[in-house]
């Protein structure tokens, strides 16, 4: 039986349409659903990851279904020497990347004082030294041909403290920072940045993570997640919630004391007792 084919919007084809995308985590949830959202709106994609089956039963899912050219490279981002290897096998090699979706990152769930400090450290590696080192090697490119787009994915915890997800949502509140300063430095170029903030997103995140399952109720498909992340890039915009109860919530907490804003996260993430 044939792959049920996607709609993509008329505004996401006109901008992506042809382009060569770079899609990193793109083994699994918003990362799948981001490749599978660029492809059906016309884009050429580079599939990276660490799992090459996923990749490679992922690429040839996309050229038939959707027509479009799709290429895996296998790399650890946790790796210092993979964001340039990533780099020699595109643009070094003449393959002109307009839109880099910096995917890739994983999370802990518990006491900080408990953690693996190796598991810790590969976070911030991956989810911020590695975002910056893709940006800031495939960006000037970018910049010369005055096009391109960026996306930076965050998460709603960029929004505030979150206990028993200290560290996780640390990275995050970077990844969002520089995602939304870089926009306005590069915008004068025609090339456009975004911080795409999910919320509970159905995805092997939790898996990973290790957090409660309850915290995985009402979440958010990552098709639609990836949709709308996608859309707000190439509108311009941001920072994008693709949820509305994520949007609410943010906009509460900055009527809220910091404290209690903090503490509410706390009691929602703190670990049952066993």
């Amino acid at each position: 039986m044939p792959e049920a084919k996607l709609q993509s919007s008329t505004v996401l084809r006109q901008a992506v349409q042809g382009k060569w995308a770079l899609i990193t985590g793109a083994s699994a949830g918003i990362g799948v659903a981001l490749a599978e959202q660029l492809a059906a709106a016309g884009a050429n994609v580079v599939l990276t990851a660490r799992r090459l089956d996923r990749l490679s039963e992922l690429a040839a899912r996309l050229q038939s279904t959707y027509g479009v050219e799709a290429r895996t490279i296998a790399a650890d981002l946790a790796e210092p020497s993979a964001p340039q290897e990533l780099f020699a096998a595109t643009e070094g090699a003449g393959l002109p990347i307009d839109i880099l979706i910096n995917n890739a990152g994983f999370g802990y769930a518990g006491e900080f004082a408990k953690g693996d400090v190796e598991w810790q450290r590969k976070m911030v590696d991956l989810n911020c030294t590695a975002v910056v080192h893709l940006t800031r090697l495939f960006l000037p490119k970018m910049t010369e041909r005055r096009r391109g787009y960026v996306m930076i994915v965050a998460s709603t915890a960029a929004y505030q403290p979150v206990a028993y997800l200290a560290t996780y949502a640390a990275t995050k509140v970077f990844d969002r920072f520089l995602a939304e300063a870089l926009a306005h430095e590069v915008a004068e170029y025609g090339v456009r940045v975004s911080a795409l903030c999910p919320g509970p997103t159905e995805s092997e995140f939790h898996a990973v993570a290790g957090t409660r399952e309850q915290m995985g109720r009402g979440r958010q498909s990552a098709e639609e997640v990836a949709r709308r992340g996608l859309e707000g890039l190439v509108r311009g915009k941001a920072w994008v919630i693709p949820y509305t109860a994520g949007k609410a919530m943010v906009f509460m907490q900055r009527l809220a004391p910091r404290r209690l804003v903090s503490g509410a996260a706390a009691k929602m993430f703190r670990p049952k007792a066993t």
